[in-house]
């Protein structure tokens, strides 16, 4: 259940391989054939590698081969070509002589921007490279719904206005699909509720306790004496998906409070999610005996609420947690649900009944680029996976303050997922004109 983060691919690798000049002011010595420049050759050698066409070997310094393995770079190259289509030019270099210059490479679905430097004592090899953002370029909905379509499994999507308007893309919105830590939106929603009906303050203060869920997150490792305040597990929740953190504000909410919200909400079959699990108990079912899962799976609701009971308390290793959810996809009856209507009537629903700081808490990590980003007045996300799950949500607000969402749900029983692809169009959609 980690939050799933669209990210720069060569960010955390390749930047390792020199020191944070790449930022600093080109070299002025001018190094030049008769119709390029040394740095422009290697440029375009970047285009051919990310292609395959030619080996990291012949471009690289033996000291940048030396933090990244020419494997290594293969399988990088191979997962950028693979989200964003093949590198088609250099968009820009700047300068285009010298030794170190900001680049731009054109893919067919992205235009990748970063910076590249050049050792002129190594026959001019490229010394440094670092990929910084990726701005996907601008499609137009039938190429998206076509590529969407092409995943391998069952996906739903849903993009439009809240006001009932129809959607600019949809398919199968109303089915039920599992939402993996998307779910903890319901978790915020029941809180900021209580805080807007003045039962509770986001500064009141708690201790974190003795029960621990599994990562994503860091509460885990923290103190169970440890004070904190509603607002910093909310937080923490929201933008890192800590289980922990969601797992003490279930406790704290109470478990028929939050389902109490999805009902309220308009969810149009909460059944799906009574009992409303925490993280740990979802991780104990999925990692404890199969035959409890399985007659979990199967039963009604105040069985399952036997089944649950006293199972958090149960000591349970690690290792036991991390050997269940490391293979494929397993048990993907058993999760949370929801369809896109159901996350867009949460979303209405939190704009008559939440306190206006939940919102702030949902922006803290709008998983997108800065650019995409400064298309809209507000970006709010959640999302969610696990093997064979994939889920992500946004809740937006356009440039004329109409509030819009996009909803992407993936699941695939058979095989672990490529997020990276969805994340890439869940981009472009964002990317649409308004």
């Amino acid at each position: 259940m980690k939050s799933v983060v669209f990210a720069a691919l060569f960010t955390s690798s390749i930047c390792a391989m020199g020191s944070s000049a790449l930022a600093q002011d080109s070299d002025t010595a001018a190094v030049q054939t008769t119709e390029q420049s040394a740095l422009q050759m290697r440029a375009e050698q970047i285009v051919a590698l990310l292609n395959g066409d030619i080996e990291p070997q012949d471009v690289f310094t033996d000291g940048f081969l030396a933090a990244v393995p020419p494997e290594q770079i293969d399988a990088l190259s191979q997962q950028l070509i693979g989200e964003f289509g093949a590198a088609v030019s250099v968009e820009t270099l700047d300068p285009p002589d010298g030794t170190r210059a900001s680049l731009a490479i054109r893919l067919e679905q992205a235009i990748t921007r970063g910076g590249i430097a050049i050792d002129q004592n190594d026959d001019n090899r490229v010394s440094e490279l670092l990929f910084q953002h990726f701005d996907p370029l601008e499609s137009n909905p039938e190429e998206i719904e076509t590529d969407l379509a092409g995943l391998p499994g069952k996906v739903t999507w849903w993009f439009g206005p809240l006001d009932g308007s129809e959607p600019i893309i949809a398919n199968a919105p109303g089915e039920q699909m599992p939402l993996g830590s998307t779910f903890k939106i319901y978790v915020l929603a029941a809180l900021a509720r209580e805080v807007k009906d003045g039962k509770r303050s986001w500064d009141d203060v708690v201790t974190l306790g003795d029960l621990r869920s599994f990562p994503s997150g860091m509460m885990q490792d923290w103190p169970s004496d440890a004070p904190v305040t509603l607002e910093t597990l909310a937080s923490l929740m929201i933008s890192i998906s800590d289980n922990t953190a969601t797992d003490a504000l279930i406790r704290i909410l109470g478990r028929d409070v939050v389902m109490q919200t999805v009902i309220d909400s308009g969810h149009s079959q909460p059944e799906l999610n009574n009992p409303f699990l925490t993280t740990r108990e979802m991780f104990m079912l999925k990692g404890g005996p199969r035959g409890r899962l399985t007659t979990y799976a199967a039963s009604d609701p105040a069985v399952r609420a036997q089944i649950l009971d006293g199972l958090e308390d149960a000591p349970v290793p690690p290792s036991r947690i991390q050997a269940a959810f490391s293979g494929g996809p397993i048990a993907l009856d058993v999760e949370w649900f929801g369809s896109a209507p159901d996350l867009t009537s949460l979303y209405q629903f939190m704009r008559e009944t939440a306190d206006p700081r939940a919102f702030q808490i949902m922006a803290i990590n709008p998983q997108t680029s800065e650019d995409t980003e400064q298309m809209w007045n507000y970006v709010g996300y959640k999302g969610g996976s696990e093997p064979g799950v994939l889920n992500l949500s946004w809740f937006l607000t356009d440039k004329a303050g109409v509030d819009r969402a996009l909803i992407l749900s993936w699941r695939n029983e058979d095989a672990n997922l490529d997020e990276d692809s969805l994340e890439a169009i869940a981009q472009r959609i964002l990317r649409l004109p308004q």
